[in-house]
C-alpha cells in the first residue's frame, strides 16, 4: 500500500477520533469516498460515491445515518484537523510585522430547486442572486514547504431565520472580531465595507476598496465664509469620469516605491480618513487608503487598512487573502461535490461542512507527501489536490490492515437477565418459584 493511502487514513481517523463509535466509522468511510475522487462519478451522490468506492449496502447505509443523524459538530472536527496539522510541525503561519493573516470569506454551493431553502447568494456567472446552501469560512494562511496553504479555522452556517447574503457577512465579521487574536488580522475581499468592519469593532483589517471610492478627511477645511463646514475634505484615491467629465484625483499624503518580485510597484497612500458620510469627530475611527500601481496589471489596487504597516507589507497582506478560495475550490471542483443530492435540512448543511474539510485536508495531504504522477508521461510531477486523491484503485480501503480502536460498529449490549418482574411472597420474602412472570414494560 503507498504511502498516500496510508497517510490520508490515518489523517481521516485521527479528525474523527472523538466521535462516537460507529458514527465515527460511517463518517471515516464518507470522507474516503470523498477524497479519492468517487463523488466525481456520481455527481454528488452520496450512495453511488460509496458504491464505487467499494463498500456494502450496509456500508453505505451506515455512511448515510453518520451524516444525517450522527452526534457530531463540525467544531469539534475541525479542532482535531488543527491539532493535528500543528502537530507535525510542517505548516508554518506566516507573519508580517508581528502580524499573522486571517483571511474569511463566504461560499455557496447551488441548490436553485432545493424546495424551502430560502438561502439565497451572488453568482458572479448569473450576476444575480441564486438558491444555494451559504457557509463562511475562517482560515489561517501559512506554508508548508514554500507551498502557500490555508488552514480552516470555522465554518459558519447561515442564520436559521435569516439565510440572506448580509446576514451571513455580518455574522462572520462579528465572529472574527471575537476571536482575532492580538497579533492576527483580518482579510476581506470587497463584498465587505469599512463600515461594516467599524460597527462590528474589528480591531485589525486590511479590506479591498472600490476603484471610484471616497473618503474624508478627519479635519475641517479652512473657512471661507457662509455656512460652517461639517464635512472634511473629499479625498478621491483614483481619478474617474462622471456624466462625461473627469475628475480628478486627490494628492497623496505619500508617494513611495517597493520592488516585489523583480518589478518596482508605486504606492499612494492617505493617511487618518474617515467614511464620505461621517462629520468631523474626534471619536471617529480613522483608516488608510492606499494604491498600487502595479506594472503587471492594467487597473491599480486599492486598500484600506486600520493598521500603520509598511506599504510592502500591506501589498503582501491582501496578497496572503487568496488561499481562502482554494479552500471551496478544491471542494467543489476537485472533489465533485458541488452538487449534492440530499434533502434533510441537516444534511444539506453538513455535507458542504464535510466536503470543505476534506478539501483542506487533501491540500494538506498534497503538500506534505511526495508528488504523484498521473502517468507514465509524467516524469516531473507536481504536488496539487487532484493528483494526490483522484487515481486510487477502487476497494483500497477494505484492505487496510488496521483502524484504531475506537473505529467499529456501534451495537447494543445483550440482555444478560430476562425482562420480567418476579413476585414476591408476603410472608418471607422469599420468591415463589410457581409466581407467574410479568413482562417488563
Amino acid at each position: 500500500m503507498s504511502i498516500a493511502i496510508e497517510q490520508t487514513i490515518q489523517a481521516l481517523q485521527v479528525v474523527l477520533q472523538g466521535v462516537p463509535i460507529g458514527t465515527n466509522l460511517g463518517l471515516l468511510q464518507l470522507l474516503w469516498s470523498m477524497v479519492n475522487g468517487s463523488f466525481l462519478t456520481s455527481r454528488g451522490a452520496i450512495f453511488p460515491a460509496m458504491q464505487a468506492s467499494g463498500f456494502t449496502k450496509g456500508e453505505i447505509r451506515r455512511g448515510w445515518a453518520a451524516l444525517r443523524g450522527g452526534v457530531w459538530r463540525i467544531d469539534e472536527l475541525l479542532t482535531s484537523w488543527r491539532t493535528y496539522v500543528q502537530g507535525q510541525g510542517r505548516w508554518q503561519a506566516h507573519e508580517y510585522e508581528g502580524y499573522r493573516p486571517v483571511a474569511a470569506d463566504i461560499t455557496a454551493f447551488w441548490r436553485m430547486r432545493l424546495k424551502g431553502w430560502l438561502g439565497r447568494y451572488f453568482n458572479g456567472i448569473a450576476n444575480r442572486l441564486l438558491g444555494g446552501v451559504g457557509l463562511a469560512i475562517v482560515v489561517e494562511v501559512g506554508q508548508v514547504d514554500g507551498h502557500r496553504m490555508p488552514l480552516l479555522r470555522k465554518i459558519i452556517r447561515a442564520h436559521p431565520k435569516d439565510m440572506s447574503q448580509d446576514k451571513l457577512k455580518e455574522m462572520v465579521l462579528a465572529w472574527l472580531a471575537r476571536n482575532l487574536a492580538a497579533n492576527e488580522l483580518a482579510l476581506f475581499d470587497a463584498g465587505a465595507h469599512i463600515s461594516e468592519m467599524q460597527s462590528v469593532g474589528m480591531a485589525r483589517f486590511v479590506i479591498r476598496q472600490a476603484k471610484n471610492c471616497t473618503a474624508r478627511r478627519n479635519f475641517l477645511p479652512d473657512y471661507k465664509g457662509g455656512r460652517p463646514p461639517e464635512y472634511g475634505q473629499l479625498v478621491r484615491p483614483l481619478a474617474r469620469k462622471r456624466k462625461g467629465k473627469t475628475l480628478a484625483a486627490s494628492k497623496p499624503d505619500k508617494t513611495d516605491t517597493f520592488v516585489y518580485q523583480g518589478r518596482t510597484i508605486k504606492v499612494h497612500r492617505w493617511y487618518d480618513l474617515v467614511s464620505a458620510n461621517h462629520k468631523v469627530a474626534q471619536q471617529q475611527a480613522t483608516f488608510d487608503i492606499l494604491v498600487f500601481f502595479d506594472p503587471l496589471y492594467r487597473d491599480p489596487l486599492v486598500l484600506a487598512t486600520n493598521v500603520t504597516l509598511l506599504p510592502e507589507t500591506v501589498f503582501q497582506m491582501y496578497l496572503d487573502r487568496w488561499p481562502v478560495e482554494q479552500v471551496p475550490l478544491v471542494a467543489k471542483q476537485t472533489l465533485g461535490l458541488g452538487r449534492h443530492f440530499v434533502f434533510a435540512p441537516e444534511s444539506c448543511q453538513r455535507l458542504p461542512e464535510l466536503a470543505l474539510l476534506a478539501g483542506n485536508i487533501l491540500t494538506y495531504l498534497a503538500a506534505t507527501l511526495p508528488p504523484v504522477p498521473t502517468g507514465f508521461w509524467d516524469r516531473c510531477p507536481k504536488k496539487r489536490p487532484g493528483a494526490c486523491g483522484g487515481s486510487w484503485p477502487r476497494l483500497i480501503f477494505q484492505f487496510k490492515p488496521f483502524l484504531m480502536g475506537n473505529f467499529g460498529k456501534s451495537s447494543r449490549l445483550l440482555t444478560t437477565y430476562q425482562r420480567a418482574l418476579t413476585l414476591i411472597a408476603a410472608k418471607n420474602g422469599i420468591p415463589d418459584r410457581f409466581s407467574p412472570y410479568l413482562t417488563a414494560f
